[in-house]
């Protein structure tokens, strides 16, 4: 039973089918394991678990479910800690967690949010629109798949050096590939990040999260359960797009000569028909026809059908020349290993089916029944009434190798950790100071992303609260209470390198701020963990540090992480990225009408109060990134205890009405921030710093921890005292001066805001424009 669209397209000959009665006669027929990325042990052991030799549908199935991107072979003994760290009072929020298609958190008032971030690297690197564009679309499906509306993204980007030759094919063809797909959906782009750094030449980092809203009882899981339902496949039509995509691809590094060669691997996206199918789900879930769901995203039906089937409570068979193809002469294993876009997987009571097929064809979505969940424990796949599968799916699905890689420090890395910034030159003149700030703000590490932000809607449906010149996107989820959330994304790969352990703890710190910042209480975690190859012993140390300290930071902070991603072989030849771990945090606000903005301004005269200790701490920091292109020593200290108090000072300030605009100092410290804060405000500014400090550590120290406010004069006695009577050090730092054009740092030097503007928006233009 379907509901037709699209023709079939591409004739290609039809091969010859090996069927499992044919691998039974056959056990000695040479099979190409090696050129599907397996290895001979693994191919070994697909052997022992079937007692033959695979099917060639076989073989592709075991071959992408059992790749590193799907199967996390190489991280499973590591994530593990996540769930061995989190308590019971961590998870007492958490709807679904670790192993879902995206986690789940009770943020109050009946609403459940979920949210996901998601690498698209390799893909995006080799076809920089398509790739950008199907990682938007994947994780959108992710949300999806939970039973809620998605109701917003972000990217995390990463790119070569601004000024290398390749930068500009890939940043324009990522940036335009977010925007295009995500805007034709009518999501708003609330935030993200964008970094420049030589290290992701050749391999930048697509990371996108989706955050989606549904009410508690409409949570939906991935599990094929009750025998006789039936398995529905809907959406777009199978085609032989992104065979061998992003489950291959991630799962090996690039060859310099030949990456760009794998062109057909990528998936082609249809952002108007996924925003069809977002339609289409949700009045499907309205009207309870759902028993379980999955979407098809990496490893396609092959991860589809081994995942719903592994998850339920019995076996699955699927008629496989059932699938509606958009090309012909399509072979099984062509079929279960497609990546085609815009599909999902639904199980669905008999009872239901012709309601089902009723509400795709009022949305002219094609849906195919394809097969039913079975009494036995076998996944059983036909081709035209030949048996090409029969497979134990948790074999495929749960049951993949898991390998324990060597870990070992790198030789290099005390050698880093020594060469510190300390006998670097460092401005000491008031001219010298002004020269480098202009110089800090104008480079590519931390001027305007306008250039990129303004290809984006970031204010469609409506609901967008905060999104331009804020430290996290927040987003309206109920009109009638003004209930919204808050989201924001972090990520140093420069204090990972010099400390994976503390690095992944800063980049966590950030995050909670961020969102803190807003005014939203921080109530959950995901993440996407981007490394280089994991049989390099020295990037598996990078990977297991930087998971204890991402688990270990937030035991202290205590939310918990409910999912995430893992992304090896992020390298080109024998040269990995940074290491970068890409860490999520989800924050509620009761009201967003109490949300703190960022610009200055809002009111006559406000008091600027820096919060947080101000230390020498310049090690891996972008002052040493652009004045010296040099990276080594310490990262800043992480003090997670305080972050705590600060978000607390600052949920309490939101709530009373104490502040009028926030932002945290990070890259750049202060000096980045006080720009940044007056251009957003439009409104000038006088900063003192303390007596008896140095000007220089004053501006650019990135010591971690810290926020900027502005406070009305009526309420800094108030505001003040409850810093004090919390402990939080606090200093009054500056003021803003409404009926000022220039930001002027007191004995030091001032800057009109017209040249700051200039030097702040113009470099992206100049590149890329």
């Amino acid at each position: 039973m379907s509901v037709e669209s699209t023709p079939q397209v591409d004739a290609l000959p039809t091969p010859p089918v090996d069927t499992v009665s044919a691998a039974v006669e056959s056990p000695d027929v040479a099979q190409p394991w090696a050129e599907l990325g397996l290895k001979e042990d693994e191919y070994a052991r697909i052997r022992e678990i079937l007692g033959r030799r695979p099917t060639d549908a076989e073989l592709a199935m075991y071959s992408v479910m059992w790749s590193e991107h799907c199967s996390y072979k190489s991280s499973k003994v590591h994530l593990k800690y996540f769930g061995e760290t989190t308590t019971d009072e961590m998870r007492s929020g958490m709807l679904a967690g670790i192993g879902e298609n995206a986690g789940v958190v009770d943020v109050g008032d009946g609403w459940a949010v979920t949210f996901k971030v998601e690498s698209h690297n390799h893909p995006s690197y080799i076809e920089p629109y398509q790739g950008a564009a199907t990682g938007v679309g994947g994780i959108v499906r992710d949300i999806m798949a939970m039973g809620a509306r998605p109701i917003a993204v972000m990217d995390q980007l990463r790119f070569g050096a601004a000024d290398a030759p390749d930068t500009r094919r890939v940043l324009e063809g990522i940036v335009r590939g977010v925007g295009g797909y995500g805007n034709s959906l009518g999501l708003p782009n609330v935030g993200g990040e964008t970094v420049f750094d030589a290290s992701y030449a050749g391999n930048p980092l697509l990371n996108a999260l989706c955050a989606g809203v549904m009410r508690t009882e409409d949570l939906h899981l991935a599990f094929a359960s009750g025998s006789g339902n039936k398995i529905i496949l809907f959406g777009a039509r199978t085609g032989l797009d992104g065979i061998g995509g992003v489950s291959v691809l991630a799962s090996e590094t690039f060859d310099e000569k030949q990456g760009r060669r794998k062109l057909p691997a990528v998936q082609v996206g249809d952002p108007f028909t996924e925003k069809v199918l977002i339609e289409c789900c949700l009045e499907l879930y309205q009207q309870k026809l759902v028993v379980g769901i999955q979407d098809l995203g990496g490893a396609g039906l092959s991860c589809a059908t081994s995942e719903l089937a592994s998850a339920g409570d019995g076996g699955m068979h699927i008629a496989l020349d059932r699938v509606p193809l958009r090309a012909t002469g399509m072979t099984p294993a062509e079929v279960l290993s497609s990546e085609s876009q815009e599909r999902m997987c639904a199980v669905v009571a008999p009872e239901n089916v012709d309601a089902f097929m009723a509400v795709c064809a009022k949305w002219d979505v094609l849906a195919t029944d394809i097969g039913e969940v079975t009494d036995g424990e076998h996944l059983q796949i036909t081709w035209h009434g030949d048996v090409v599968v029969d497979v134990p799916p948790k074999t495929v699905a749960h049951d993949g190798p898991v390998y324990e890689r060597p870990v070992q420090r790198p030789a290099s890395q005390d050698a880093l950790v020594a060469n510190t910034t300390e006998g670097l030159p460092r401005p000491t003149t008031a001219v010298a100071l002004r020269e480098t700030l202009l110089q800090m703000i104008s480079s590519p590490q931390l001027c305007s992303r306008r250039l990129i932000t303004e290809q984006y809607d970031r204010y469609v449906r409506g609901n967008t609260v905060l999104a331009e010149h804020a430290d996290a996107g927040v987003v309206r989820i109920d009109e009638k209470t003004g209930r919204g959330i808050a989201l924001a994304t972090d990520a140093s790969g420069r204090y990972t390198a010099l400390d994976p352990y503390r690095g992944a703890q800063l980049a966590l710190a950030e995050a909670f701020r961020n969102v803190a910042t807003t005014g939203a209480t921080p109530k959950a975690v995901t993440n996407c963990l981007n490394f280089g190859s994991p049989e390099d012993p020295g990037v598996m140390w990078q990977f297991q540090q930087a998971v204890r300290g991402l688990a270990d930071g937030c035991v202290q902070l205590g939310i918990p992480v409910t999912g995430g991603n893992v992304s090896f072989y992020n390298q080109t030849g024998s040269t990995p990225i940074l290491p970068t771990p890409v860490v999520g945090v989800l924050g509620v606000l009761d009201d967003v009408h109490r949300r703190i903005p960022t610009g200055i301004g809002l009111e006559p005269g406000e008091t600027l109060i820096l919060l947080g200790d101000t230390h020498d701490e310049l090690d891996g920091s972008i002052w040493a990134q652009v004045v010296h292109d040099h990276l080594g020593g310490v990262p800043p200290q992480v003090d997670l205890a305080r972050e705590q108090l600060l978000a607390d000072i600052l949920t309490a300030s939101s709530r009373d009405g104490l502040v009028t605009a926030a932002h945290d100092l990070s890259e750049g410290g202060l000096a980045q921030t006080v720009v940044e804060v007056a251009l957003a405000g439009e409104t000038g500014c006088r900063i003192l710093p303390p007596e008896g400090t140095d000007p220089f550590v004053t501006l650019f120290s990135e010591s971690s921890g810290r926020v900027l406010v502005a406070v009305p004069r009526t309420e800094e006695t108030r505001f003040t005292g409850m810093c004090s009577a919390r402990g939080m050090p606090w200093t009054r730092i500056g003021v803003a001066d409404e009926g000022s054009d220039e930001v002027e740092f007191q004995g030091l030097f001032s800057v009109p805001l017209t040249e700051l503007r200039e030097a702040y928006e113009g470099t992206l233009p100049a590149l890329f424009g």
